[in-house]
């Protein structure tokens, strides 16, 4: 066999091993999943995480947060500021695209989670996917970051808006004066404690799909907000919740209005954290002052599970540490 032949044959088996030789390795390296109850991560912030093998092998996370504690101040990824254009319709990119624990260390944060839906996106193998990290991006929906607007709003994308200790889930997109920070999603769950009309047609269609979900509810006093992320796309390890289970978990917490953003591969959440709390998550990585960067789920990006997905915004709280 001519040798320039042998090298082709031998770079197609290692194409075609490579995505099984990833994804068991990152398979190997998953924890246990373990229940946690009421674990508190910050001055208004706790942890709780639901694992359960029926219907399906499902791992939850559920971050409950009080917007009116001390110091608890949300923050939104800032706009790009920069001049470069989007080549298709000459409209300027608005962000550049990051991985959440990536936003949580770069703004000093405490907590982070990816927000709105965006486009371009791509997702062919494990190095075949875009946005990559610094790659320019769009949002789909509002998107404002200390009270300047990154992007618009649109009746079809509801946004989540946020002012001073407290927020409110709109369906028109559209957020009040004075709002310091906002994201958007792409269907209501909920609206005044019920299932929305939307939820009930989108059942008709997909009601027996399991995802991977990220969802933003409040209480009906907008004073209290659950961020509710369930893994997925890991089978017998976490295969994700319908939209019928997941609209019933917001619903069963007590939320008012909930809303559905940006999921599937790109749901993850990430905490920056002093002490030890290796049975909070996944990946960590060590910070300054004995800070412990992590990530609370088992985020699966291009089937890759544990790898993170470049996004192209998040939504993200400063929190005070606990007390002694």
């Amino acid at each position: 066999m001519p040798h320039w032949r042998q090298a082709k044959e031998s770079a197609i088996w290692l194409g075609l091993l490579m995505p099984l030789v990833l994804y068991g390795a990152n398979s190997l390296r998953r924890p246990k999943p373990a229940i946690l109850v009421d674990q508190p991560l910050f001055q208004g912030i706790v942890y709780n995480r639901q694992v359960t093998d029926r219907p399906r092998p499902q791992i939850i996370h559920i971050i409950e947060i009080d917007l009116t504690a001390p110091g608890l101040t949300p923050l939104v990824t800032p706009g790009y500021q920069g001049t470069a254009l989007n080549p298709k319709d000459q409209k300027k990119w608005e962000s550049v695209a990051q991985r959440t624990s990536v936003f949580v260390k770069t703004h000093g944060l405490q907590l982070g989670i990816n927000a709105n839906f965006f486009y371009p996106f791509r997702e062919v193998t494990p190095w075949n996917y875009r946005p990559n990290s610094g790659q320019f991006v769009n949002l789909v929906g509002l998107s404002i970051s200390n009270g300047h607007q990154v992007s618009e709003g649109h009746a079809d994308w509801p946004a989540l808006c946020f002012m001073e200790q407290q927020a409110e889930l709109n369906r028109n997109g559209e957020c009040q004066d004075g709002t310091h920070q906002a994201v958007a999603g792409n269907l209501m769950l909920l609206e005044n404690g019920q299932p929305t009309e939307d939820v009930k047609t989108q059942l008709v269609h997909e009601g027996h799909k399991p995802y991977p979900f990220n969802v933003a509810a409040l209480d009906a006093t907008g004073t209290r907000l659950w961020l509710v992320q369930a893994d997925g796309k890991q089978p017998l390890y976490t295969e994700g919740m319908t939209l019928g289970e997941v609209t019933a978990m917001v619903q069963s917490l007590g939320a008012d209005r909930a809303l559905r953003l940006d999921g599937g591969g790109s749901t993850t959440a990430a905490v920056s954290i002093q002490g030890d709390i290796a049975h909070l998550s996944t990946a960590t990585s060590q910070l300054e002052n004995s800070t412990v960067l992590q990530l609370l789920n088992v985020p699966s990006h291009a089937k890759v599970p544990g790898q993170e997905r470049p996004v192209a915004n998040h939504l993200g709280f400063f929190a005070q540490p606990l007390e002694p």
